[in-house]
């Protein structure tokens, strides 16, 4: 309320937009606010100290409100009805540089279009009148007005919000080649709010799929993390199914389950998608280091068997095919190290829980991935992938106190009292390089 009256006190006009309109109007709490106006994003930063102007393919003003961010856009023009962008959230490249510009572009002096029809960058700005045709789906595509508290509606949005319906504004195939990552928008979107595609809106999705592939990995993944941990995880992935787009994010997996029906590691990303919205749901924090293990389990499993075939122990086999699988992932979605790596290390820790003898079953307890790891055995033990007596046992184990813990473990078969041994060495060498005596071992 502050940026939007301070705007319309230096004289321009300023709406809330796109978003936070629609989910007011469907009773919701908007978690972002966006505003546009007729101001310039200089001017913006002149009438705003705590303002910060962001990237040049799309130039934005950020208005900070210490932690909070208000994002202010300046109208933007179209030469026609269906020409350009208008989302009505951060689509992870707003103002970032990821498309590199090539001499078959179309390029004036503020916008860029690839040859096939893609937008690269686009500074040209408008009026309102104009700006409505850049909005992507007409529930986003609605406008409130401060001055009489109206809502400006071009384009029959409020109708199609309150039917529960997301139509493309303008053409749906042209929209979805200036933006193909309009189309997991559109599935984001629907899964999130209950929404159904209109019949228009869906109809190109499956033949223009391809387009995914020019998309930076980088990109991708933002729009991957906005699917799949805002609460509607598994409905996004059911969507994604519907029309066809789960292989050009997650192609591996597209693939195994393709050659794979009825496996158990669907049953096993169906309910972890469900477990990941119903943490989200209770407030409690979720990770993309176990996400992704969920939506990458059926292809690592695969490639773990084949190499298990070839003669690898089960641990290095998860190992190999965890780097196998994410090096193939990052093509399509670019995952950092810091989940995959963490991921790799809790899928190796699997084969570790049908040991429970000895004290080597309680140092597992200690280790740093424990936690996440039993999560992850709960999961495989109800998807039918484990016995479930296992994850009743490691369950009861952490209830124990330490003695108790111990006791159970030595009376497990082969896990009674052991006397010590001393400890094998490698050999030695002398410091001439002889050779030396001894027997070698491998560790």
């Amino acid at each position: 309320m502050k940026v939007l009256y301070r705007l319309k006190e230096a004289g321009f006009h300023a709406f809330l937009v796109g978003g936070a309109v629609r989910d007011l109007l469907l009773g919701l709490h908007p978690k972002d606010f966006d505003i546009a106006t007729d101001a310039e994003p200089e001017q913006v930063r002149k009438i705003f100290r705590n303002c910060r102007l962001i990237g040049r393919r799309f130039r934005l003003a950020h208005v900070y409100f210490g932690h909070e961010i208000i994002e202010v856009a300046t109208f933007r023009a179209s030469t026609a009805p269906d020409a350009l962008d208008g989302d009505d959230e951060d689509d992870g490249n707003r103002g970032g540089d990821d498309d590199v510009i090539s001499p078959e572009d179309i390029d004036t002096e503020h916008r860029v279009v690839h040859a096939s029809g893609r937008i690269l960058r686009d500074n040209l700005y408008g009026t309102i009148d104009d700006d409505v045709w850049r909005r992507d789906f007409t529930a986003n595509a609605l406008y409130y007005n401060i001055e009489d508290f109206s809502i400006w509606d071009y384009v029959n949005g409020v109708e199609d919000v309150r039917a529960r319906v997301l139509r493309v504004v303008g053409d749906p195939e042209m929209r979805f080649r200036e933006d193909p990552v309009r189309m997991l928008r559109a599935v984001r979107f629907a899964a999130k709010l209950g929404f159904t595609l209109a019949p228009e809106t869906s109809a190109p999705i499956p033949a223009l799929r391809p387009l995914l592939a020019e998309v930076p990995a980088a990109r991708l993944f933002d729009e991957t993390m906005k699917m799949f941990l805002k609460g509607a995880a598994l409905e996004s992935w059911r969507l994604l199914e519907r029309y066809q787009l789960q292989a050009a994010i997650f192609p591996a997996t597209a693939r195994f389950f393709a050659d794979h029906e009825g496996a158990a590691e669907r049953v096993l990303l169906e309910r972890g998608l469900a477990s990941t919205d119903a943490r989200i749901a209770a407030d409690k924090p979720v990770t993309p280091t176990f996400l992704f293990a969920v939506l990458l389990i059926g292809p690592i499993s695969a490639a773990a068997l084949k190499l298990q075939e070839k003669g690898a122990p089960e641990t290095q086999a998860l190992y190999l095919a965890c780097d196998e699988v994410v090096k193939a992932e990052q093509k399509s979605v670019s995952i950092p190290k810091r989940f995959t790596l963490p991921m790799r290390d809790m899928l190796a820790l699997q084969p570790r829980f049908r040991r429970r003898d000895g004290r080597k079953a309680l140092a597992l307890l200690e280790n740093s991935r424990f936690r996440a790891a039993y999560d992850f055995l709960l999961l495989r033990c109800d998807a039918g992938l484990e016995d479930p007596e296992l994850g009743k046992w490691w369950t009861h184990i952490q209830t124990l106190p330490q003695e108790e813990r111990l006791a159970l473990v030595e009376a497990q078969p082969g896990g009674g009292p052991r006397s010590p041994t001393p400890r094998r060495r490698g050999r030695r060498r002398s410091r001439r390089g002889g050779k030396s005596s001894g027997t070698e071992t491998r560790g």
